[in-house]
């Protein structure tokens, strides 16, 4: 009996999920965040608090991490948040892990937004936002 049917069939698959694999490192890494960044970890288990998953199937784990499975190569996660890059120094970024959010808050009263007043500018190096 010829080993080629089945070699060919097996290269074939592993043809079929490494197209899979780059596919869905390619969604990871165009997540709407542009600031998100990804991790990637070879021969990570498919599994998250008790569940199994399969191929391509993604969970959010507790550390708001988006987890897509890559069996049998490994687990990539993404972060879900956007982070802030640009707001004045009188604010500061504010994280709540039970929402996964960040906003911008007053360092003064982190339970107040931060938002344009009379007596704080806001804009590019402290120039005030055109009318």
């Amino acid at each position: 009996p010829s080993l080629a049917p089945a070699m060919a069939m097996h290269a074939q698959k592993m043809g079929c999920t490494w197209g899979r694999l780059c596919l869905l490192l390619s969604l990871l890494l165009q997540l709407p965040a542009s600031q998100a960044k990804c991790y990637f970890q070879a021969k990570a288990p498919c599994e998250y608090e008790g569940k199994q998953f399969s191929l391509g199937e993604s969970w959010l784990s507790t550390n708001c991490l988006l987890c897509t499975c890559l069996h049998p190569i490994g687990v990539g996660c993404c972060e879900t948040t956007q982070h802030p890059i640009d707001f004045p120094d009188w604010c500061e970024a504010h994280y709540d892990s039970q929402t996964c959010q960040i906003s911008v808050v007053q360092k003064a009263n982190p339970s107040l937004p931060c938002v344009k007043s009379v007596e704080h500018e806001w804009g590019s190096a402290g120039t005030p936002e055109p009318l």
